[in-house]
């Protein structure tokens, strides 16, 4: 055991320490990084997105300071001061309300872009109500009177337990999964099959073989790449964890934030599961299959061939995914989510929708851990045999012969 800890390790180090594992962890966050930079750039301070507002009429001007719930600011009371203002970008411009002949309110902006139309409606609604006090009061009604003229309607929903936001939730949930188990299984694949393809083209595998069993030093690579997974996991995590917070406070970000916290938690419920390590299991089972692969070629040279069927299988995974997304009550979808391989895409789907028990996916679990633990038996059994082979016979005749060893 201490043995294959000594390759576990050397394997972790030495590929942890390399540029392209470490742009691979820092790439996500550079991204997000960036997009969070220039949203921020982009989007104005608060002191900058607010308007003055002119009145003479200085009740009505803190009525509405009051009450419109318009992004406001009160330093400036004239309109040469708000000009000013506007003209310097201090402010996005100015409104002068006024009442025209003591019967109709008006308000007026000035500036150099167009009002939001959020803004607009609010400023309507402040009118309006205005208005509408300004006409009752005018035309002396009674209290009856006023009180029925105030009458309003009601318009209510009753909606199916968040239909349209669940809805959202699953699909959001499902592409995140799929794509980044898609990406962690084709790097890995890649990575696992070079690794043990460099090592096949030379003689240290006897010296190697002489020290310690084949199949220790097999499981020793095989756990040195799930290391390199669950620190890659790990990173993400901590880091995820950082970038909510950062999304729930930067200006650029907090109101979408706000806005959609409902589908963000649901998301987040759905990735941090057992969808995670149904995730985790195949990228060991991958792992396994492609040091087979890896270990079947003859040449440094088809280094870069061997973890192409591994590739291959996750394509097609991938491509079923996607296919039966919209439909993950179908039969097919049902039997596949128990077949190793596929397991780990059609299993989550179905859990992110709801059409499968926990029970159900124990036991999906329960067999794609059982071919991960009997892969790597039987590959180490034959491990050795399948890297001192240096007959070429084509991939499919190393195949033949690599299956049929003992």
């Amino acid at each position: 055991m201490n043995k294959t800890w000594i390759v576990t390790s050397e394997t972790y180090l030495r590929q942890t320490k390399s540029w392209s594992f470490l742009m691979l962890i820092l790439m996500p966050f550079l991204f997000i990084g960036l997009t969070f930079g220039i949203s921020y750039v982009a989007t104005p301070s608060q002191d900058k997105s607010d308007i003055a507002v002119i009145s003479t009429d200085h009740s009505l001007r803190q009525s509405f300071l009051d009450n419109s719930d318009v992004a406001t600011t009160t330093k400036y009371k004239s309109v040469k001061a708000a000009q000013q203002a506007t003209t310097k970008s201090d402010i996005n411009g100015y409104l002068v309300l006024k009442v025209v002949n003591h019967q109709q309110v008006q308000a007026v902006f000035h500036g150099p872009n167009e009002i939001s139309s959020g803004d607009q409606a609010k400023i309507q609604r402040f009118l309006s109500t205005v208005q509408t006090q300004m006409n009752v009061h005018d035309a002396k009604l009674t209290t009856s009177q006023t009180k029925a003229l105030a009458r309003q309607p009601q318009f209510k929903q009753q909606l199916q337990q968040k239909t349209a936001s669940n809805k959202a939730a699953k699909r959001i949930s499902f592409y995140i999964l799929v794509f980044f188990v898609y990406l962690i299984l084709t790097t890995y694949s890649s990575i696992t099959a070079q690794e043990i393809a460099a090592e096949k083209g030379t003689k240290i595998m006897e010296v190697i073989f002489s020290s310690t069993t084949p199949r220790k030093y097999f499981n020793g690579k095989v756990y040195g790449v799930l290391l390199m997974i669950v620190t890659q996991l790990l990173v993400y995590l901590l880091g995820g964890a950082l970038v909510v917070q950062l999304a729930q406070h930067s200006r650029a970000t907090q109101q979408l934030w706000q806005q959609n916290a409902s589908v963000i938690g649901k998301v987040l419920h759905n990735l941090l599961s057992i969808n995670l390590i149904f995730a985790l299991a195949a990228v060991l089972l991958y792992t396994v299959v492609s040091a087979f692969c890896g270990a079947l070629v003859t040449r440094v040279e088809d280094a870069g061939k061997a973890s192409q069927p591994v590739i291959y299988m996750n394509l097609l995974t991938f491509v079923m995914a996607m296919a039966f997304q919209g439909s993950p009550t179908s039969g097919i979808v049902k039997v596949f989510s128990y077949i190793p391989f596929f397991s780990s895409y059609l299993m989550p789907l179905r859990l992110i929708n709801n059409t499968a028990t926990t029970s159900a996916a124990l036991i999906s679990l329960a067999i794609l851990l059982a071919t991960v633990i009997g892969s790597m038996w039987y590959i180490g059994k034959i491990y050795g045999g399948l890297m001192l082979q240096t007959d070429e016979l084509g991939f499919w005749g190393n195949l033949k012969r690599g299956l049929s060893l003992k």
